[in-house]
């Protein structure tokens, strides 16, 4: 039986938020109450009627519905970390709205809420694959979730500014924005969650039979297949209506499970009853702080990306919790014959990237756009302005490829990459200070985003200090710190501060401001990281055989695991500078290499920073001449190539 105290926590906190929730609108609507007195002030009154109360409705109705679908993913999965937004079920509705604002407006008419599932159902569905062919690990499906998730809000954000002037108002609203003008979204959300809760609750006995376990489950008649289906289904229907309402509201799913959990809720059911309501007064709470301290620009700070600012630290909170054992870096790749040794596909690689490097440097668009080479009086200047651009692309791409094969052979995951480490993200929270708060020349911005950078580096270090630096958690600890200065950048962003169009500018990998001096530190930064990484050749083929063999030969494990991972955080930040926070550079070089053959830590560094320095020179050559005289920033070219590379590599199953 369910004892009658495992309610009582729940409801205390759920009272607890209710009461500051109210207190706190209270105080916003107490102004317009005393206005409404007064029989002249009419527009106070529909202001209040019209805007007021139906964000105060929105707010509830959203976190109880996002509440709900997390403790949905929770129990289904098995996952104390699932949410719409770590499984990137959320960031997958808002591309989706993105894409079809865009490209397919007509579709909007037909329904917001369609376009919405189909997003949240493609990033389902990739993730939950993953996930299945994995047994539902938590590292597995959080890592691909973020990743995902981090990848579709940076080509949304992208998108949004090359196109400002179509989509400026998805600034805010795609970061999550309750504002409300009429009753309409309250009321249609209402209908939609009572109709979702229906569902949930027939599906609440089979829920709590998996407790059990599988076979036990299965035994008494659980149908494991169709019961994953329908629950998946209900939570990303959740995600989907809420996110084409009111844009991305991060880690309230994940929040009041969690707090329903630790408060005392211990079966299904009594999960599936509180997170709602738990989720519907943390929502209302934060929104109603974020009005109050915000006064006047409350209705243009998105309450989303706030939640997410304070779900990240509890993220960082759950990490210890998790039970991840080392797995060996294996892979057919390896154990594939080869018909050369390890120096003929580096002659071929550095051999196709010098032809490359000719053509990007003396090949280009003419003033009638048609293609020419670079020749005549001009040539001189042109060649002046084109080389350190391709020299700043060539270092930065080799950075990130040597990066990238540090991390995918200490963790033994070939999904990590720099990207997901949070420096790149450490590196543009630098630079968005640097223009909101001191608005230095390119030096200050360079200088802050190194100093960013560190600093996320310092803190996921120090968050991993009592797991002995174990990579698993350095990675997920580097993605929660990503998602959180990911969502403070978007409330600069969404400011309407002229200079939030530069950091977006910077964000997309543009090599526009590069000149020669810029250029040559980032080639000796370069030259210096590589050359210490490859001399940490011996520490990168012994590590990923796991603890204890690398132990018995006499690695320090502890003082290994630092220095590369430092090392990987340095290459990290100095390539971001000059190609943006989403290139995948560091995710693509180092698998192409393993594909050629290049198994050994020493060739295969060599082998990624060719090819990752050959990707960043040809996405810039494609983005300098493609729709010439207009240019596509070289970290967005790379980004879309990136992107099916990406699920490819998601889908692929890993050998045990």
């Amino acid at each position: 039986m369910v004892s009658r105290r495992d309610n009582i926590g729940p409801a205390i906190v759920f009272l607890l938020l209710m009461c500051g929730g109210g207190v706190a609108s209270w105080f916003l609507a107490a102004p317009a109450m005393s206005e409404m007195a007064r029989p002249d002030y009419d527009v106070t009154r529909m202001a209040f009627t019209y805007s007021t109360l139906p964000r105060l409705a929105t707010a509830l109705i959203a976190g109880a519905a996002l509440a709900l679908s997390g403790a949905l993913f929770q129990q289904v999965l098995r996952n104390p970390l699932a949410d719409p937004t770590t499984l990137g079920v959320s960031a997958g509705a808002n591309l989706a709205l993105v894409v079809t604002s865009l490209f397919l407006p007509d579709l909007l008419g037909v329904g917001r809420d369609l376009v919405a599932l189909i997003g949240s159902a493609t990033a389902a569905v990739i993730v939950v694959s993953l996930g299945a062919r994995r047994g539902f690990s938590p590292y597995s499906l959080v890592l691909s979730g973020l990743v995902l998730s981090l990848w579709c809000g940076g080509l949304a954000a992208i998108l949004t500014y090359l196109n400002q002037r179509y989509l400026s108002s998805l600034f805010i609203w795609g970061a999550g924005s309750l504002a409300q003008q009429s009753w309409v979204i309250p009321l249609s959300l209402l209908w939609k969650l009572v109709a979702a809760a229906i569902g949930c609750a027939f599906v609440i006995r089979p829920l709590s039979l998996l407790d059990l376990g599988e076979s036990s489950s299965t035994a008494l008649g659980v149908r494991l297949v169709r019961l994953r289906f329908v629950v998946v289904a209900l939570a990303v229907a959740l995600a989907a209506f809420v996110t084409s309402a009111v844009g991305v509201i991060g880690f309230i799913g994940l929040v009041a499970p969690t707090i329903a959990r630790l408060s005392g809720a211990r079966r299904p059911a009594q999960l599936i009853f509180w997170s709602p309501l738990i989720g519907a007064g943390l929502l209302l709470f934060a929104d109603s702080i974020l009005q109050l301290v915000a006064g006047g620009l409350g209705d243009f700070l998105p309450t989303g990306a706030v939640t997410a600012i304070f779900g990240s630290p509890l993220l960082l909170a759950l990490l210890p919790r998790l039970k991840i054992r080392h797995r060996l870096q294996q892979s057919p790749a390896f154990r594939r014959p080869r018909r050369w040794d390890g120096s003929a596909p580096v002659i071929i690689t550095a051999a196709g990237l010098l032809v490359l490097l000719m053509v990007s440097v003396f090949l280009g668009r003419d003033v009638n756009g048609g293609w020419a080479f670079a020749s005549g009086e001009f040539s001189v200047d042109v060649l002046a302005i084109r080389i350190p651009k391709i020299l700043a692309a060539l270092t930065s791409g080799a950075m990130l490829a040597v990066a990238g094969s540090i991390l995918q052979r200490l963790t033994g995951n070939e999904m990590a990459s720099p990207e997901v480490l949070g420096i790149s993200a450490g590196a543009t929270f630098g630079v968005a200070i640097a223009l909101f708060a001191v608005a230095p020349g390119f030096s200050g911005q360079f200088a802050f985003a190194v100093a960013g950078a560190i600093s996320v580096l310092f803190v996921i270090f120090v968050s991993s200090r009592r797991s002995a630096f174990a990579p698993e958690r350095v990675l997920l600890a580097g993605i929660a710190l990503s998602a959180m200065v990911d969502a403070v950048v978007g409330v600069l962003s969404s400011t309407g501060d002229p200079r939030a169009v530069l950091l977006m500018r910077w964000m997309s990998g543009s090599t526009y401001l590069i000149e020669g001096s810029t250029a040559a530190i980032e080639v000796v930064l370069g030259a210096v990281l590589i050359a210490v990484s490859l001399a940490a050749r011996r520490w990168l083929d012994i590590l990923p055989l796991g603890p204890s063999p690398s132990a018995a030969v006499g690695i320090p494990l502890v003082k290994s695991r630092f220095a590369l991972f430092g090392l990987a955080g340095l290459l990290t930040a100095a390539a971001t500078l000059t190609v943006g926070p989403l290139s995948f550079i560091g995710l693509m070089g180092p698998h192409l290499a393993r594909e050629a053959g290049l198994v050994r830590a020493l060739p295969q560094m060599v082998g990624a920073a060719l090819i990752g320095g050959g990707l960043m020179v040809g996405a810039d050559f494609v983005g300098r001449t493609i729709v010439s005289p207009y240019q596509i920033p070289a970290g967005l070219v790379s980004a879309l190539i990136g992107a099916p590379f990406l699920m490819l590599m998601m889908r692929k199953r890993r050998a045990s």
